[in-house]
């Protein structure tokens, strides 16, 4: 089975016989069975993990459903990173919190069929292939030779079961109910859980909605699961196809373009914008897409598809806009995804989304309901998991006026895991300038150090932007295998408020990549200093 049809065996079952403080926890109950595992009571009905909840009123002798919903101080709509953070959050504060999960496992796209198995596909794509020691043993080293779909999916489906298993232990470990279904608001504090043998309903005070999102559909694309697939679908090819067009030069789509190229396959981005990763510094997509180009890959940039329509020899064609025709055996729709609200009825609690699902929100991530907030991807950009987690902390500390949590979204780091790897922090160039913000640039390259030599990356490069009279550190962009690891050193200097000289007067481990820093200082000095003695 592959991500997003994977199921975990799991023991969790809660089950309460009366409403009781949110601290008992009985050890067996009369008419609805016991609970086995810590976790605080939720009075007035049965969950079992990986089962549908029967429906509450049954286990109070039928009485109405507004007298029979389960009492929660929070409900968290979704499992995935800011909804479990979310939830944790809460739980720390001694709050009952109940987690609703339409999935039969816990943890989201992120765990199940995003960003885990992804950048796990990218881990097993470098090892297999020996992509980062060819520069070492030369263009045709290789761990296997014939690497096939079920290898990547092999490594990957272990990777997601120790994931959701890590997930599902945390969230028991505080005491959070999860409950597996359908939720969709009956009114702003009630919602309806659909089950597959009966529905729930549930009260809350405060409710976070954390659904995440879908990846986004279009008429002119017919997917089919097979050889027109979406992202979550990538591990579902039969077969390691031997070309592929890839529509969509986001994040997404050139993340799996640089995979499938690495494996060999002959790939083709269109994109109807005329740069790929626009948010990002110009000069390092200028440097992927000469690795991408170096990988065989064409780029079809201000390029818009017309229509997608499946050969009788089972291959695949794009008709663009432009009258040109693109072939291939499968191709990827990678265009941007769509907030997963459908089944949520926001108009029964006075939620509107836009027309991509996005849920407006402010700067404490409330909605436009007083008690209901929203965090993680189904707010829209960035839509990075490492933001979702913060997003959903937030949220939860917002929503019972805890104002002790704070973060600056202006020192999120970005990765971006193509090949070769990229992750930067602050302005981009392409943004100071407009800003008419002085500036300087120091470059460093992965050659110029022995890590990068004996790592085999000759390729990878640091970019440091500072502010030309104050020295501080405004930006930090690289790319490079390691990248996103790389950027926490530059983070730490930029929420410290800390200038270059910093990197400097600093000590690093020998033969590191954080020696970078270093050469990237005395390289944007120097420049600086050329300057000012003109």
């Amino acid at each position: 089975m592959l991500p997003g049809h994977f199921f975990v065996p799991c023991t969790l079952t809660l089950a309460i016989q009366s409403p009781e403080p949110h601290s008992a926890q009985p050890e067996r109950g009369a008419a609805c069975g016991s609970l086995r595992l810590k976790g605080r009571a939720a009075p007035g009905f049965a969950m079992r993990r990986h089962e549908p909840l029967p429906d509450a009123s049954k286990c109070s002798g039928g009485k109405n459903r507004g007298m029979s919903a389960v009492k929660y101080d929070l409900t968290v709509i979704g499992s995935g990173p800011s909804g479990q953070r979310a939830a944790v959050a809460a739980s720390k504060m001694k709050k009952r919190v109940a987690v609703v999960e339409a999935r039969s496992v816990v943890g989201g796209v992120c765990i199940n069929t995003g960003t885990i198995p992804s950048k796990t596909m990218r881990e097993a794509v470098l090892h297999l292939s020996g992509y980062n020691y060819r520069s070492i043993y030369g263009m045709n080293y290789r761990v296997k030779e014939k690497i096939t779909m079920g290898d990547l999916a092999f490594r990957v489906q272990a990777v997601i079961k120790t994931e959701v298993d890590v997930t599902e232990a945390q969230l028991s470990r505080n005491g959070i109910d999860v409950v597996h279904g359908i939720a969709s608001f009956l009114d702003p504090n009630h919602i309806r859980v659909e089950g597959l043998s009966g529905d729930t309903t549930l009260e809350s005070d405060r409710i976070i909605i954390a659904v995440g999102t879908r990846p986004a559909s279009s008429p002119k694309v017919p997917i089919n699961g097979r050889t027109i697939i979406n992202s979550d679908q990538v591990l579902d090819l039969p077969t390691l196809p031997r070309s592929l067009i890839v529509v969509g030069g986001g994040v997404i789509g050139v993340e799996y373009a640089c995979m499938f190229a690495i494996l060999g396959v002959r790939v083709t981005i269109i994109e109807k914008r005329a740069k790929l990763l626009e948010f990002a510094d110009q000069e390092i997509v200028e440097a992927l897409s000469y690795h991408l180009r170096d990988s065989r890959v064409t780029l079809r940039l201000g390029e818009e598809v017309e229509s997608v329509e499946e050969l009788a020899d089972g291959g695949v064609v794009a008709n663009l806009e432009s009258k040109k025709r693109v072939s291939g055996d499968a191709l990827l729709y990678a265009v941007g995804r769509q907030g997963a609200i459908d089944d949520l009825n926001l108009a029964a609690a006075g939620i509107e989304a836009d027309t991509r699902g996005r849920i407006p929100v402010d700067e404490h991530y409330r909605t436009t309901v007083e008690h209901i907030y929203a965090a993680g991807d189904v707010v829209g950009f960035p839509a990075l998991a490492s933001v979702s987690m913060e997003q959903g902390r937030i949220a939860a500390h917002r929503a019972f006026d805890d104002g002790e949590a704070t973060s600056n979204p202006s020192f999120y780091p970005y990765g971006i895991y193509t090949i070769p790897e990229i992750s930067f922090i602050g302005k981009t160039e392409e943004q100071l300038t407009d800003e008419d913000v002085p500036y300087e640039v120091g470059m460093a390259y992965y050659r110029e150090t022995a890590r990068g030599q004996i790592r085999g990356d000759t390729t990878g490069r640091l970019k440091l932007i500072f502010h030309r009279d104050t020295r501080k550190v405004l930006g930090v962009h690289i790319i490079g295998e390691g990248a996103s690891e790389l950027v926490h050193i530059g983070q730490a200097v930029m929420t410290l408020d800390s200038t270059v000289d910093y990197f400097v007067d600093t000590v690093f481990n020998y033969p590191t990549l954080a020696e970078c820093y270093k050469v990237a200082a005395f390289n944007g000095l120097g420049r600086l200093h050329r300057y000012q003695a003109d």
